[in-house]
């Protein structure tokens, strides 16, 4: 597929597969999160104009990062507005950020 990314994104290729960076189990708290605002802050680029093996890269490095912010954070505050339900009832206007007012 010219220009496009050739494998649906639920299969998985490990040929080639090496690991890039410290392996986020190891990090702590303060570089998993740098280590996470970096690679969604370069996530629309690299999609647009990355190669297949660095999106593939990027798509592994991110799982790995995500899992381990999710692993370490199980009881996340979760906005109402980024749920299903919440996303329904928002009007335009609304933001989608967590309320911690507590009202």
């Amino acid at each position: 597929m010219p220009g496009g990314y050739p494998y649906p994104m639920d299969e998985y290729d490990e040929r080639g597969t090496t690991m890039t960076g410290v392996d986020p189990s190891r990090l702590d708290d303060q570089q998993l999160m740098k280590e996470l605002e970096t690679i969604h802050r370069t996530r629309h680029d690299t999609l647009l104009y990355g190669s297949n093996d660095a999106l593939r890269a990027h798509n592994e490095r991110m799982a790995q990062l995500e899992g381990e912010y999710l692993r370490r954070n199980p009881r996340r505050l979760v906005s109402a507005g980024r749920t299903r339900e919440g996303a329904r009832e928002r009007s335009c206007g609304d933001a989608a950020t967590p309320d911690t007012s507590g009202t």
